[in-house]
């Protein structure tokens, strides 16, 4: 009786163990008692790139440190003037995050490569970068070695402060770890778009939908873009609860939840509308030093985010929210401040790659789903660097950025081996 031919999708069993173990080594290594602590430009971050490049070195494939630290591994193709493939992710996490948020991506990566090195060689390079950075839990930007890939590295950004320890600066820490900070704030190009056919990104969906849609695979149509204001204020008249009454009140309070609720009003009316928009206040407090019972603020912070796959989305919605606080300052009292903001734009994946994923998926009967990502990736910064870009989400419980992240490793391996098939075949795809 004729074996079943193995799967065109499947990941050889010595690799899946090899990623099953790696992901056991990552988690013991960066576990700080609740989740994954692996800081942007920390040791932690770095220890785990060098447990990567170890791996791929033993393999035989070729490792590099770029000038702002990041990590890529090559495997050689016999036509050096091809452009070569790529895929990679990050290994940073939030503070107290999951197991699988970016290192799913790399890992991948890593055993796409590995899979290629058993085949006989082929005219094109292939390249996985691991990038550093790419949280903005720390420092307050994302997206750091990336960034610098395309010199998009603003020198500016080495005097940014972390967020949990004022007294390091980025460029203290980049410099650390190895960082060539003097040459980084050169702003010079580390990779010519021109140079890659196509990038391929595998990430934890960090949302709720292919749970609910009880798919493994998902092949990401766009990035949304985000507007973001972290240092916000609502400014108005601290007072008395008790002897001024509420004409005379500038409440500040009631001045930024007025604001919010005016925001939250627009968003629906723009979803009802068909517009992709999403918006956050995540943090929303009186300074606990002098707050109390009996006073009326006269100060709030908050920070303010929205996202949207579109860019003249994100725009009207900045204009809404400088209406709706001026409005606020005419009837309140209270000024809206927020401050200086940092802007990513949005990306869209190429349509022939996706187009190519999903005949990968239907040719193997691969339950898939096409989505947005709320969230952002490094793959937008290749797509906005004009490199043809391809993501594959896998299906992840109870969100991400939480030590609550649920992978299963099968629908894992379903996504390491749609990416690889990306990898190996898209440049035709894309002509390049």
């Amino acid at each position: 009786m004729d074996m079943p031919s193995p799967s065109p999708l499947a990941i050889a069993p010595d690799l899946a163990e090899l990623a099953r173990t790696l992901f056991e080594a990552l988690r013991q290594a960066d576990h700080d008692g609740t989740g994954i602590t692996r800081e942007t430009y920390g040791p932690g971050e770095t220890r785990a790139m060098h447990r990567v490049a170890a791996i791929a070195h033993e393999a035989g494939l070729d490792c590099v440190w770029d000038t702002a630290g990041n990590l890529r591994v090559t495997l050689p193709g016999s036509d050096p003037a091809l452009p070569a493939a790529a895929t990679g992710s990050h290994l940073d996490s939030v503070p107290q995050g999951g197991n699988y948020d970016g290192a799913a991506g790399v890992i991948a990566g890593l055993l796409a490569l590995l899979h290629a090195a058993r085949l006989p060689r082929g005219p094109r390079t292939l390249h996985l970068f691991v990038m550093r950075g790419e949280e903005s839990a720390w420092y307050g930007r994302p997206y750091l070695g990336s960034s610098a890939l395309f010199g998009l590295f603003d020198p500016a950004w080495l005097q940014l402060q972390n967020l949990r320890d004022p007294a390091l600066t980025l460029g203290a820490a980049m410099a650390r770890e190895g960082a060539d900070v003097e040459a980084l704030a050169a702003r010079r190009r580390l990779l010519d778009p021109a140079s890659l056919s196509h990038f391929v990104e595998l990430h934890i969906e960090q949302g709720p939908v292919m749970v609910a849609r009880r798919v493994p695979v998902g092949l990401v149509s766009g990035i949304r873009g985000n507007h973001r204001h972290p240092q916000a204020r609502a400014l108005g008249e601290a007072a008395h609860s008790g002897a001024v009454p509420r004409w005379l009140r500038r409440d500040a309070v009631l001045g930024a939840a007025d604001f919010a609720m005016r925001l939250d009003a627009s968003w629906r009316t723009l979803l009802e509308r068909g517009e992709d928009l999403v918006m956050t206040f995540g943090i929303f407090a009186t300074d606990p030093r002098e707050h109390a019972m009996t006073r009326v603020p006269g100060e709030l912070r908050f920070t303010l985010e929205w996202r949207s796959e579109s860019q003249a989305t994100l725009d009207a919605f900045g204009e809404l929210a400088a209406s709706e606080a001026a409005e606020i300052a005419r009837e309140r009292g209270v000024r809206i401040e927020l401050g200086q903001g940092v802007r990513t734009p949005p990306a869209a994946m190429d349509p022939r790659l996706l187009d190519h994923a999903r005949a990968i998926c239907t040719a193997a009967a691969m339950p898939h789903e096409v989505l947005a990502s709320g969230a952002g990736h490094d793959a937008a910064i290749f797509a906005n660097a004009g490199v043809p870009t391809a993501m594959v989400f896998v299906r992840n419980e109870h969100g991400s950025h939480n030590p609550r992240e649920a992978m299963e490793f099968e629908d894992f391996l379903h996504g390491a081996a749609v990416l690889r098939e990306i990898l190996l075949t898209g440049a035709e795809v894309v002509g390049r």
